[in-house]
Order: structure tokens, then C-alpha cells, then sequence
């Protein structure tokens, strides 16, 4: 065999190949290779709108943060007010309560200072009916005496 004859089909088998590729080959590689870069376009799609989601989600979440926040200071200060509001009144409470003791200590004090007295004009009455007892050296009536012994004690 001459070598153009071998060239010449050698060309001839390499046209064969090259069409049998283009035909069968070929075609199941590309759709495989396109297959390939759309899920990789979808997966880059994915990861995009995953991440703008999460960018959203995220900023749902610092807003719901920032509005607890809000929501437990404005609770925390309502707290504090109604504390301060409570312990006011129980102040004054116990500012009325200790005017009515001291008060009612007051009353008292009074009224044992009335029966003291009542009580020291009914002793000095009986030492003074004693007294005057021994300086006439006789007893004194206190039935008979006793509008004097009252104007006594009214005067002591």
C-alpha cells in the first residue's frame, strides 16, 4: 500500500470517528456538561436568594430584638413607677398611722396626767385633813367637812 492510500483512509476513518462523536458522543457529553452548568447556575441562585433571605431573616430578628428591648425598658421603667408609687403610699400610710399612735399616745398621756392629778388633790386633800387633824388634835368629820375639803381640792 502506497501511503496516500493509507492517508487517504486513515482521513477516511478519522471522518468516521469524528462523525460518529459529533452524532452519539458528543451530545450526551454536552447535555451533560449544560446539565451541569444549569444546577450550578441554580445552586448559585440558591445560594443567593438563601443568602438575601437570611440578610432578611436576620434583620427581622434584630428588629424583633431592638423591639423587646424597647417593650422590657418601657416595662421595666412602668415597674419602677408603680414601685415608687406604691412605696409613696405606703409612706404616707405609715405617716397616718403614726399620727393616730402618737395621737392616741397623746390621749392617753393626757388622761393619766388628769387621774394623776385627780389622784395627788385626793392625797394632798387626806394630808391636809391629817395635817390640820394634828394641829387641833381632833378628828376632823370629812361628812361634815366636805364642801370645804371640795373647794380644797378645786383650789390645789
Amino acid at each position: 500500500m502506497s501511503i496516500n492510500a493509507t492517508l487517504f483512509v486513515q482521513a477516511i476513518v478519522f471522518a468516521i470517528l469524528v462523525w460518529f462523536t459529533m452524532k452519539f458522543v458528543w451530545p450526551p457529553i454536552a447535555n451533560a456538561l449544560d446539565e451541569r452548568a444549569n444546577k450550578i447556575a441554580d445552586g448559585l441562585a440558591a445560594a443567593d436568594r438563601a443568602k438575601s433571605e437570611l440578610s432578611a431573616a436576620n434583620k427581622r430578628v434584630e428588629d424583633e430584638m431592638a423591639k423587646s428591648r424597647n417593650e422590657t425598658t418601657a416595662r421595666l421603667a412602668d415597674a419602677e413607677r408603680r414601685a415608687q408609687t406604691i412605696i409613696e403610699e405606703a409612706k404616707a400610710r405609715a405617716n397616718e398611722e403614726a399620727a393616730k399612735i402618737v395621737a392616741a399616745a397623746r390621749a392617753e398621756a393626757d388622761q393619766q396626767i388628769v387621774k394623776a392629778r385627780e389622784s395627788l388633790r385626793d392625797q394632798v386633800a387626806a394630808l391636809a385633813v391629817k395635817g390640820a387633824e394634828q394641829i387641833l388634835r381632833k378628828e376632823v368629820n370629812a361628812g361634815v367637812h366636805a364642801e370645804l375639803l371640795s373647794r380644797l381640792k378645786t383650789e390645789l
